[in-house]
This record gives structure tokens, C-alpha cells and sequence, in this order.
């Protein structure tokens, strides 16, 4: 096994273990909702410290329902997998046109 095979397999894990983790041990069962995201956290904890607090913003989109919410930040999650994996897919594959290219010219006779 390499030494990026390695690499890649303990990262791997460690994002494993950081999804899972969580989860097995039970963290957040004391609480309504235990994996609500940092804003709605954030939002109880400012409604806590000062009851008439006033945002200055509002959202330009307020979707209906928490599964709308949900859903369009997973279609925002997937889309940016795939531009990422678009662009190291591109980036392999230029690498690896270069590598070719370069055998294909050091392998040509002398003559051509």
C-alpha cells in the first residue's frame, strides 16, 4: 500500500468517524432538535441574551418548510461536489494528457 493510499484511507476514516461519532455517543439528545444548524443555535442563544432583539436583515428567500431548506442545501452541497470534482477531474486528466504527449515525443524516432 502507498504511501497516498494510506493517507487517503486514514482521512477517510476520520471523516467517518467525525459523521458517526456524534450519533453513537448520543451528543445533543438532550436537546428539541439536536442537530440544528449554527444559525438556528445562534438565533435561540441572541432570543436568550436579549428577548427584543431586532434583526438587520431579512432573508431575500424564506423557503416554506424546514424539508425545502433541507433539500435546496443539499442541491447546494451536490453542486459544489460537483464543480470540485469537475475541476480536479480536468486538472488529472490535462496532467495526465501531458505525461502521454511528452512519452509520446521522448518514443518518436529522430527522423519524424
Amino acid at each position: 500500500m502507498s504511501r497516498n493510499t494510506k493517507i487517503n484511507a486514514v482521512l477517510l476514516l476520520a471523516v467517518a468517524a467525525l459523521a458517526v461519532l456524534p450519533l453513537v455517543l448520543g451528543l445533543g439528545d438532550h436537546k428539541e432538535e439536536p442537530f440544528a444548524g449554527a444559525d438556528a443555535e445562534a438565533e435561540t442563544a441572541i432570543t436568550e441574551i436579549e428577548p427584543d432583539y431586532e434583526p438587520w436583515f431579512s432573508p431575500l428567500y424564506e423557503p416554506p418548510s424546514g424539508e425545502v431548506e433541507s433539500a435546496l442545501f443539499a442541491l447546494q452541497a451536490a453542486l459544489g461536489a460537483g464543480v470540485l470534482a469537475y475541476y480536479f477531474g480536468l486538472r488529472r486528466g490535462r496532467r495526465q494528457g501531458e505525461q502521454r504527449a511528452a512519452e509520446a515525443l521522448r518514443d518518436a524516432p529522430a527522423g519524424d
